[in-house]
């Protein structure tokens, strides 16, 4: 019973040690390159370390593309390549302490599970961007009724507004102000927003802002109004949140134990687990068992979503 144990242990130190090397150099590259840019910033053409030449060649492919876009949409300051060099490194990490504590086909779960994790870690990234831009909203619509009724256009109001508020409002709203700048409408940069951050009420606000823009109006009045309603819908989503977190948690703990059975069980008896997926009662039962941990992860995400 002790081999096992002292393996994963092994394991878990091996990983702990990899992924903060990675991290650290990668950290290092960066304030690296940092610095020399500041050295050389008097040049046409700064020099660059090699982690942000691969960098920037990884960005021009499609996965690459792909995970840029992610990471913006996500608020995530790190450079595509690192995170793509982290989450190979967890993979490889995975897989390895599957295969020491269940069996080898386990590992493959461990790389696909690292990947999907990727995902998971984005889209739950940005639904926190969105939702902290959501709680800013109240705030966000009383600054620019403020400014509009100083008699400030909605446009200066836009660029007053993103050096009142902190982030992520204002860096949405300095979107918008550079995007104008440039010449571009006020509409589209609204709009952009509203598709880095779909939600009912930053259509609501949105809209608002185009019509008043386009046809006049009470704006003022609007957007007070506006504030007054975020600020209650923010309550509501709150005491929903709360009411959903412990049965929300049941379930996640509920799926957890399954994994930790079949631990378990090989740690009894070594070998158990391997001789489940070489038989086809065992491939059976372990297909069947996934299948129902994975309906009922399915539902109570289903359950308990809250639609933005």
């Amino acid at each position: 019973m002790n081999n096992p144990l002292v393996l994963l242990l092994g394991t878990l130190m091996v990983a702990a040690v990899f992924i903060a090397g990675v991290r650290d150099i990668a950290g290092a590259l960066g304030e690296r390159a940092r610095l020399q840019d500041l050295i050389f910033a008097e040049n046409d053409t700064p020099a660059r370390s090699a982690f942000d030449r691969l960098d920037a060649r990884f960005r021009r492919t499609r996965p690459g593309r792909w995970v840029e876009t992610h990471l913006v949409l996500a608020g995530i300051k790190r450079p595509p390549l690192q995170v793509v060099l982290l989450t190979a490194a967890v993979a490889v990490v995975t897989a390895m302490i599957l295969d020491k504590l269940l069996a080898p086909v386990f590992a493959l779960a461990g790389l696909a599970l690292a990947i999907q994790g990727l995902r998971v870690f984005l889209r739950r990234a940005r639904a926190r961007r969105r939702e902290a831009f959501i709680q800013q909203m109240p705030e966000l619509a009383r600054v620019l009724a403020n400014a509009t009724g100083a008699g400030l256009s909605i446009r200066t109001a836009v660029s007053l507004a993103s050096d009142e508020l902190a982030e992520p409002a204002s860096e949405e709203l300095s979107r918008v102000a550079r995007a104008m700048q440039f010449g571009d409408s006020l509409e589209n940069g609204l709009l952009g927003i509203y598709d880095r951050l779909p939600s009912r009420e930053i259509q609501v606000l949105v809209s608002t802002l185009l019509v008043s823009s386009r046809s006049g109006g009470s704006l003022v009045t609007s957007l007070r109004d506006i504030a007054d309603t975020l600020e209650a819908r923010k309550e509501t989503r709150r005491e929903i949140r709360t009411t959903l977190a412990q049965a929300t948690l049941t379930g996640y703990m509920v799926a957890a134990m399954g994994l930790l059975m079949l631990v378990m069980l090989n740690t009894i008896h070594p070998g158990t687990v391997e001789k489940m997926t070489t038989s086809i009662a065992g491939q059976i039962a372990l297909v069947v068992a996934g299948g129902l941990y994975a309906l009922g992860l399915f539902l109570i995400r289903r359950i308990t979503r809250i639609e933005p």
